[in-house]
């Protein structure tokens, strides 16, 4: 190689180089924005539930806690009536979340597997369910014909199938469960259900762990449902607890502002706010909590879940 040619080729390398850091520089500064979007606005509400709620609206706290107190926490943690949300709130999240697995688990394999020809005709129906519906009052009808209202089993069995998870879930079985699988099982002589049970199931980490997920989210945050269908405070889940805990204490603040004076007004108003931020980290903490553990297996599933069938 000739001088020229070799000081061409180092020419190319640097400017390689210097075009590869610049592109790792420019990622990782995206990236850091990304996550500071993301996670300020969470650290955000982490400081402002313990702050003095009048430096929070002045924008007195910004990346550290100011005059802090904990009435926000005390204020809802002494209402006996959280305890009983968070109980009832965990039992219909579990047995709703069971009862969700049992039913889309097997929908989605049936409806992923090419020689059923049904398909062709039950898929369409599921998918019309996302876009058209009966409406809240034939709901309500239906619900109370079925002697559902103003009991657990309304938050448990309304609802008992998402069509988008079931969608998630059928291609993802289509897609990343070879059929050579069920061909050698067959052969084996083992039946569709023993193939689900000990095949699919195990296989199927991933996706499962996603929907798992997302109906756990949608069972904990479901207020609507409580707020139509039941009426008994001793069902009612921890999401309607605490909508009634901040509800009483604005109501408080308002009344305190009109008829005390502005000072007693600005005074509740201060506690009332304060409360509000730590309603927000209460009903949010628990599934945070859970989401570290079945990460991994989220991020592969809701990718390979995610690819059109």
């Amino acid at each position: 190689m000739s001088n020229s040619q070799a000081a061409q080729s180092q020419k190319i390398k640097h400017s390689g180089g210097i075009a590869d850091r610049l592109y790792t520089l420019v990622v990782a500064v995206i990236s850091i924005a990304a996550f500071i979007m993301v996670a300020y606005p969470l650290y955000f509400i982490i400081i402002a539930s313990v702050s003095n709620s009048t430096m929070v609206n002045q924008g007195q706290v910004i990346l550290w806690p100011k005059d802090i107190n904990l009435y926000g926490y005390e204020q809802i943690f002494k209402d006996t009536r959280i305890w009983q949300g968070y109980k009832n709130t965990i039992i219909y999240t579990v047995l709703g979340t069971l009862l969700n697995l049992l039913v889309t688990l097997p929908a989605a394999y049936a409806l992923s597997q090419r020689k059923f020809r049904a398909r062709r005709f039950i898929m369409p129906l599921f998918v019309i369910t996302m876009y058209f519906g009966g409406g809240m009052i034939p709901t309500y009808l239906l619900i109370r014909d079925l002697n559902l209202l103003n009991t657990p089993w309304v938050m448990i069995v309304n609802g008992a199938i998402s069509v988008y998870n079931l969608i998630i879930t059928r291609t993802f079985f289509e897609t990343a469960i070879p059929e050579e699988l069920h061909e050698a099982a067959t052969l084996d002589g083992c039946s569709h259900f023993r193939y689900f049970i000990s095949v699919v199931v195990p296989l199927s980490k991933a996706v499962i762990s996603v929907i798992t997920l997302y109906y756990v989210v949608g069972h904990w945050n479901d207020f609507f449902n409580a707020l139509l269908y039941i009426n008994t405070d001793s069902l009612q889940p921890l999401q309607i607890v605490l909508r009634n805990i901040l509800l009483s204490n604005q109501a408080f603040a308002g009344g305190a502002g009109s008829g005390a004076g502005a000072g007693a007004g600005s005074y509740a108003q201060q506690f009332a706010d304060q409360i509000k931020y730590a309603v927000i980290i209460v009903s949010t903490v628990p599934v945070l909590i859970i989401y570290p553990f079945i990460q991994k297996y989220f991020e592969k599933g809701v990718m390979i879940g995610a690819v059109k069938g």
